[in-house]
């Protein structure tokens, strides 16, 4: 098999496991999730190493460096050396996961689902009818 010189960024997202499925990773790119180089990129846009790639999933937002190319899906730890996260990158996304946790002591999660009665005071409260 003859080295990779460029590859689809959905696919290369999805063998670098930032999405499920290239499904995903092509929606994403569609809506604007995704910049090659700080411009928007198409699901068929090439990607090449050394390429910096600022992808948003459920995560965070990542800011990363291609250092390999792949249209493969393999195991997490062959995934891994695909690419490398800027330091300021991995620091908001940690920092953003603590304010999630801190946020999550002042609005808990309900202890059970709305019963019937419940929900007719919500809706009630939303002002539908």
């Amino acid at each position: 098999m003859p080295p990779l010189n460029s590859v689809r960024i959905d696919k290369w997202l999805w063998a670098a496991r930032f999405f499920k499925t290239r499904a995903l990773a092509s929606k994403a790119c569609d809506i604007g999730r995704v910049e090659i180089n700080g411009v928007r990129a198409k699901p068929a846009r090439e990607v090449h190493t050394g390429s910096m790639v600022q992808a948003e999933n459920e995560g965070g937002i990542f800011h990363i460096e291609v250092m390999q190319l792949s249209e493969m899906r393999g195991p997490a730890a062959v995934a891994q050396t695909l690419y490398k996260e800027t330091d300021a990158s991995r620091e908001a996304r940690q920092k953003l996961a603590e304010e999630r946790k801190a946020m999550q002591i002042y609005a808990p999660l309900p202890e059970h689902r709305p019963s019937k009665r419940d929900r007719r005071r919500i809706i009630q409260f939303r002002g539908r009818s």
